[in-house]
């Protein structure tokens, strides 16, 4: 039986005050923190152009392909506050 592990974090944008909480699912097979383009586009993230691949952990590209975005945030979790940028995709993966 496979599980859904997640856990609750909080972002906000360089430049923003206003926090959004969200679940983060934690996926073996994804390499580095990504976000869909429709979580993107519902919470008005400002996005910056770039192309980048995207590798799963056994180093295949992701069937995604390029992505054209990245969002730059503050993550949350607990008393643990980084900044970080995020490769936004299409969809699940």
């Amino acid at each position: 039986m496979l599980r859904k592990v997640t856990v609750k974090i909080g972002l906000k944008q360089e430049d923003e005050e206003d926090k959004t909480m969200m679940e983060l699912l934690l996926k073996s097979s994804v390499m580095e923190l990504v976000i869909s383009l429709e979580y993107v586009k519902k919470n008005k993230f400002k996005k910056l152009k770039r192309l980048v691949y995207i590798r799963n952990i056994d180093d295949i590209f992701n069937l995604e392909g390029l992505t054209e975005y990245m969002v730059k945030v503050e993550l949350f979790y607990k008393i643990h506050k980084e900044r970080i940028k995020i490769d936004v995709i299409k969809g699940l993966i």
